[in-house]
């Protein structure tokens, strides 16, 4: 076994992250509201999509990255990052044994639903954890409806 073998680390879900990107490609393809930067980027870093009957929360793994590396952008309900992750150069090149993490420009797309108050979305990014927050329209939001139990006379 040679040096480079053991850090050479099993990950069984990098060719399920390969065929979701290829799959995310060839979707964009076929959707004209995607630029041909969706289809050439190398890496999109990985996002969570949470909806509770208030909002849709989307959570984007952006770590070592500033706000100034990311841009958020909506337009025809469609939401789009932005950014770039730079290689780190605090080491000489030839001490790098193994490099894991994706580096370069990376692009991704979020279709909306209809029911989404577009003027009130929000963004946080706080330890490499960037946040959209994207709040129902009211009509959209479910709502409980009181139903009255009338008795009937007992006949006597």
């Amino acid at each position: 076994m040679t040096l480079l073998t053991r850090f050479d680390r099993l990950n069984p879900f990098e060719d399920l992250t390969t065929i979701r990107n290829q799959f995310d490609r060839i979707l964009a393809r076929f959707n004209p509201e995607f630029d041909a930067e969706v289809l050439n980027t190398p890496w999109a870093p990985p996002a969570d999509v949470i909806e509770t009957k208030d909002a849709i929360t989307i959570k984007v793994e952006l770590p070592g990255m500033t706000e100034k590396d990311i841009t958020v952008e909506m337009e025809n309900g469609v939401v789009t990052l932005r950014g770039e992750r730079k290689l780190y150069k605090e080491l000489p090149e030839k001490a790098y044994r193994n490099i894991e993490r994706f580096f370069g420009k990376f692009v991704r797309t979020f279709l909306l639903p209809p029911n989404v108050e577009f003027n009130k979305i929000t963004a946080t990014y706080i330890n490499g954890l960037l946040e959209l927050t994207l709040p129902k329209k009211e009509e959209a939001k479910p709502k409980t409806i009181h139903v009255e139990v009338k008795k009937l006379p007992i006949a006597a």
